[in-house]
């Protein structure tokens, strides 16, 4: 059982910043990558960014340039830095932390971003 907590959402205006935080606690030792997915409301969820165990990183080619993904292992914790929010930005932002044995996604609560003036 993996378990991953989020925190970080909240309200920003256009153009600004948020960072987001996921702490994987648990059986995380065949957690083979930790990224990010985003949901709004009447959509559907939707890949944002991950970072691999290799070192690889990949990103939503909306976010490209403006979201930085980056983990902190002694922590077990990842980030994403969140830079010139657009409000189509706006969703629920969900960590996920995948195992392969048995295929599996992990799933945190969700951390809300809302970007508007």
């Amino acid at each position: 059982q993996v378990q991953l907590v989020e925190s970080g959402g909240g309200f920003v205006q256009p153009g600004g910043s948020l960072t987001l935080s996921c702490a994987a606690s648990g059986s995380t030792s065949s957690v083979y990558a930790m990224g990010w997915y985003r949901q709004a409301p009447g959509k559907q969820r939707e890949f944002v960014a991950t970072v691999h165990n290799s070192g690889i990183h990949n990103y939503l080619e909306a976010v490209k340039g403006r979201f930085t993904i980056s983990k902190d292992n002694a922590k077990n914790t990842i980030y994403l830095q969140m830079n010139s929010l657009k409000p189509e930005d706006t969703a629920v932002y969900f960590c996920f932390a995948p195992v392969p044995f048995p295929p599996y996604d992990y799933w945190g609560q969700g951390t809300q971003v809302t970007v508007s003036s």
